[in-house]
């Protein structure tokens, strides 16, 4: 285990219908439904991480529409301590497909019931963004 936390990203992608969820592939967690994510490589910023993350992980082309939050609990991966950035995100193309280590992809109109990491309070707090933005573009209107 690294003495540094490793930085991550995970993306709640909005699609007409719900949103996306992979079924993971991989331990840990193996065959849980997770928020698409992963790491942010060398060089690259957590943006660039996330378009990427999700477009290799479900074959969508997503637009980030905002900051969800951060979260570092020590505790939230069981291979050390991982810190994750979760944005807000809409496909804007691409084709639904499970790549990578994502073992099925599928859209939900709700949570999946079992959830991987700490994949329920991002959800959540990823739905209260998009109330706010909600409620931000019909004060305008």
């Amino acid at each position: 285990m690294s003495k540094r936390p490793v930085l991550t990203v995970d993306i709640v992608v909005k699609v007409k219908g719900g949103h996306v969820f992979i079924k993971r592939g991989n331990e840990p967690f193996k065959g849980y439904w997770a928020i698409p994510g992963g790491l942010v490589e060398y060089g690259e910023s957590v943006e660039q991480a996330a378009v990427r993350e999700a477009k290799e992980e479900t074959g969508l082309d997503v637009r980030l529409i905002g900051l969800v939050g951060v979260y570092s609990e020590p505790g939230r991966d069981p291979r050390g301590h991982y810190v994750s950035i979760a944005f807000l995100a809409e496909a804007i193309g691409g084709e639904l497909k499970a790549s990578t280590d994502a073992k099925e992809v599928a859209v939900f109109r709700v949570k999946p019931e079992r959830l991987a990491f700490d994949h329920d309070k991002i959800f959540e707090d990823a739905l209260k963004l998009e109330a706010k933005l909600r409620n931000e573009a019909v004060e305008k209107a």
